[in-house]
């Protein structure tokens, strides 16, 4: 039997789950191959509220912006940034005897001056002690990061995951912190900077003045509930994928849920009778591609669960 292959999310499995049970006859007869579930529950230590509620970071890169914005948002105001969304859109926040979402609506654009970043990659041997390369960690954290960023858009030539923060292949300097970095002074223009300390994958840095059009983003807070236990109703019926009542499960069924918590339990096809009624309750049990990151309140406890689909050979 040749090795496990994990089919991670975005991964078709060859057969769906539901009517599995005791059953084989979407495999083909002169077939060994057989299909493993794996579902992974994990204790989250929150509650609903404390999980649901949206914290700013202490940074100054992100949480900066973010305390500006819900300063003007919070109970009934607005806060507008160009180029850039402060708040996690959807995000909850409380405050003011209140519990709010966070609502963020494009309403415009405006023409603005802003500095772009871009790099450009030079060999290994092009670069000497007299260039006086810096190494990316020694940099502030803005200019680290966006330098970071477009390393990551050239190793992957323009189609990596960086691609969407960029503006063509130039970084824009827009948060507060951005515009207050190294990069912006503009000291680091023309300068080397290397991705590894040993002076690997280094780039010429090039920054620039530029006029372009900005985006206009006006947030606000739309109010949800009024007390806890209003907004705890609300995140149950938002947030939560999945509200098991033991009582609804059969004996067996809730004992594999109850052994479950906190680990992992597999099984192949043909899967029993009592898997395939718990991962009916999680929401889960037609599934034909793996899946994680899920929310099951049972028992008074939240929980974080996935389903891993595996093709065994």
């Amino acid at each position: 039997m040749s090795p496990t292959r994990r089919h991670l999310l975005g991964t078709a499995a060859p057969i769906a789950l539901a009517g599995l049970a005791g059953c084989t006859s979407d495999i083909a007869p002169d077939s060994e191959a057989s299909t493993e579930y794996t579902l992974s529950i994990d204790t989250v230590d929150a509650s609903p509220v404390e999980h649901a509620l949206y914290e700013p970071s202490d940074d100054a890169l992100f949480g900066d912006p973010a305390r500006a914005a819900l300063a003007d948002i919070v109970p009934d105001g607005t806060h507008t940034t160009y180029g850039y969304t402060p708040l996690p859109d959807d995000s909850y926040v409380d405050g003011e005897n209140a519990y709010f979402q966070i609502d963020t609506a494009v309403t415009g654009r405006r023409e603005m001056d802003r500095q772009l970043v871009r790099v450009e990659a030079l060999d290994d041997d092009a670069v000497d002690d007299d260039d006086n390369p810096v190494h990316v960690d020694t940099l502030d954290r803005p200019s680290a990061r966006t330098t970071k960023i477009l390393h990551s858009h050239s190793a992957a030539g323009g189609a990596g995951a960086t691609t969407d923060l960029l503006r063509n292949d130039a970084y824009v300097l827009r948060r507060p912190a951005e515009r207050d970095s190294e990069l912006a002074t503009g000291d680091l223009d023309g300068q080397i900077v290397s991705m590894t300390e040993d002076g690997g994958f280094p780039y010429r840095v090039s920054v620039t003045a530029e006029s372009i059009r900005e985006s206009e983003y006006t947030t606000r807070a739309m109010p949800v509930a009024d007390d806890e236990t209003a907004f705890r109703e609300v995140v149950l019926a938002a947030e939560i994928d999945a509200e098991v009542d033991g009582a609804s499960l059969s004996a067996a069924a809730r004992d594999l849920l109850d052994q479950t918590l906190g680990g992992e339990h597999t099984e192949s096809t043909p899967v029993s009778t009592a898997f395939e009624a718990v991962l009916a309750a999680l929401g889960v049990a037609g599934a034909d591609e793996s899946l994680n990151g899920k929310l099951l309140w049972y028992d008074d406890q939240l929980y974080r669960y996935g389903l891993y689909i595996d093709t065994l050979d």
